[in-house]
């Protein structure tokens, strides 16, 4: 009886790893694998608490989920944690840690006063190479006191190499939407330069008449000479713009807002050029956000931008960003709310069922997913898309 007990578990086992691997086989978006992970081995190790941690390059955290801390708990704990203690070791050190009281190792820190009591801890890197991309983190046995094992640690070491393959696939993702971003700016550059060139030849061409005027017609010279001034005014207006609006949008200088504004402002410039779109901006007064909180809002307005312009065949865009706390922002944010940004179009939609991919959805969604924020999409065949993005003022 006891060997057939034994075959389930190691049967219920192998289906639960399977499940973890086909998610990452299945290009899900990067978060849902994360968690699937994070779940699958909580209950293959037979941990009381798990958690997965994606550093940020700043000392924190750029992502990190917990499983067995409720809601409650988890916001009682308080801001997300910094790398110190066996946390900041995990981010460092390549090897696995394996401890059978956390407490009298003399790396551990300290935990907030709401922080779980854990004895038993299992961490295992997850790598990419020699780079750690983040860390796996199990505490505590059920039941507790008998510790984690040499199996538990090899289980854990083949999900942290499924992590890395999601968290690589992520990058590259990542890497090729920046790419295309690069590259679209690029030809709104070309596009912004050819305006400026056909403003610049009339303004050659008009200089020349007044030239051959200036004898047997001061009177229209003289009209044509204050065409050449209005026509240089405007080219150099132009020209400012276009080199000032087209560099990396500076976020601490500018602002957010202002940040969106520039960059509506050249799309809206180029477009309008060529017989495209028209788009506005509108800002209404939102509480700062932190930096992090402030780059996710920019890539996603610059990601729905992409879509709208190349895939929706509108003919208005509309980008607005207000403080969400007004109307219920309550749905799910809770206190934390800040900054709603809505993309909105009047074109011929889509089903979010079959974009998949290609329109940049999971990016979006992971970007709002990793600051703790919603992202909505409301769209249909035919009626146009809205874009919207709740991001919480962060703690």
């Amino acid at each position: 009886m006891s060997e057939n007990r034994a075959r389930a578990a190691a049967l219920a086992a192998m289906s639960e790893l399977s499940e973890a691997v086909l998610a990452v086989t299945r290009h899900l978006d990067t978060s849902a694998v994360l968690r699937t992970i994070l779940r699958t081995a909580r209950d293959l190790v037979g941990a009381q608490y798990a958690a997965l941690g994606v550093p940020d390059g700043a000392g924190s955290f750029a992502r990190f989920l917990v499983e067995g801390v409720t809601d409650e708990q988890w916001k009682a704990i308080g801001p997300l944690p910094r790398q110190h203690g066996m946390l900041g070791v995990m981010m460092q050190d390549p090897h696995p840690q394996r401890l059978a009281d956390i407490t009298t190792d003399p790396r551990f820190g300290w935990w907030p006063a709401a922080h779980p009591r854990l004895k038993g801890f299992l961490g295992v890197p997850i790598r990419d190479g020699q780079e750690i991309l983040g860390a796996l983190f199990m505490g505590n046995t059920e039941p507790v006191g008998d510790g984690f094992t040499e199996d538990d640690e090899a289980l854990l070491k083949i999900l942290a190499a499924h992590a890395a393959i999601a968290l690589t696939h992520a990058r590259l993702y990542e890497r090729e939407r920046e790419l295309a971003i690069t590259t679209e700016r690029a030809r709104l550059a070309r596009e912004l330069h050819d305006a400026v060139a056909q403003k610049l030849f009339a303004l050659r061409l008009t200089a020349q008449a007044a030239s051959s005027l200036v004898d047997t017609n001061p009177e229209r010279a003289r009209e044509q000479l204050a065409q050449v001034g209005a026509l240089a005014t405007e080219a150099a207006a132009e020209l400012s713009t276009a080199v000032g609006e087209l560099r990396t949008p500076d976020l601490a200088g500018d602002g957010l807002a202002e940040a969106l504004r520039k960059q509506v402002a050249v799309i809206d410039r180029a477009r309008s050029a060529h017989g495209g779109p028209k788009v506005t901006f509108t800002n209404c007064p939102s509480p700062p956000l932190p930096p992090t909180h402030d780059q996710v809002v920019l890539r996603v307005a610059q990601e729905a931008l992409h879509n709208a312009l190349k895939h929706s065949g509108a003919t208005r865009i509309d980008v607005s960003l207000e403080g969400s706390a007004q109307e219920g922002c309550g749905k799910g944010l809770g206190s934390a709310c800040g900054t709603r940004l809505v993309v909105k179009d009047d074109g011929k939609g889509f089903d979010p069922e079959a974009a998949g991919r290609g329109l940049g959805l999971v990016s979006m969604r992971e970007r709002a997913d990793s600051v703790g924020g919603r992202l909505t999409v409301r769209t249909k065949e035919g009626a146009g898309t809205v874009i919207e993005l709740e991001v919480p003022r962060g703690r």
